[in-house]
């Protein structure tokens, strides 16, 4: 029997005929009996920009009300729209949770989220330098701030405590 995940297709968004299950692409999928559409549920991608002050303190974000993991931070992030380029879509995010503005540079940790069974993600997350703005919550965010490796706040996000973790931070 087919494992069925939350936000899953029931019914074809092409014609609206009920979707059966078939084994096909080396996994059971989601296929249209009537028109032949075959729902591919891939994951969605991430993007994060990861940035340390002077003192090699990390910024993040507390996860405002509303949000998944509310009250508790994360590095800045967010979904990647589609059409967007991937480092476009982490300096937007960082702009709006943040108010900073950002270079945007390499990539520093990659990781599947399974945190939302119903929304699962691959986060990509980049090293970041200031190039201006003001430091203000917005957007998912209710407060922003520095944080020392050795004192982090708890984090919403395994992914990010992974990371940080790899950078020496005490989880």
């Amino acid at each position: 029997m087919a494992t069925h995940w939350p936000g899953e297709f029931t019914f074809c968004p092409m014609c609206a005929s009920r979707l059966t299950v078939r084994s096909l692409g080396g996994g059971d999928r989601r296929v249209c009996p009537d028109c032949g559409f075959v729902h591919w549920r891939n994951p969605g991608v991430g993007a994060a920009v990861l940035v340390r002050d002077g003192a090699g303190r990390v910024l993040l974000i507390r996860r405002a009300s509303g949000s998944t993991r509310a009250g508790f931070w994360a590095i800045p992030a967010g979904y990647v729209d589609y059409g967007e380029d991937i480092r476009e879509a982490a300096r937007r995010e960082m702009e709006e949770e943040t108010g900073l503005l950002v270079d945007v540079g390499e990539p520093v940790f990659v990781a599947s989220n399974f945190h939302d069974p119903a929304k699962l993600t691959v986060g990509i997350w980049f090293a970041g330098t200031i190039t201006g703005g003001r430091l203000q919550a917005g957007d998912d965010a209710d407060e922003v701030g520095y944080f020392a490796m050795d004192d982090l706040p708890p984090l919403a996000f395994e992914t990010d405590e992974a990371l940080l973790a790899s950078l020496g931070g005490r989880i």
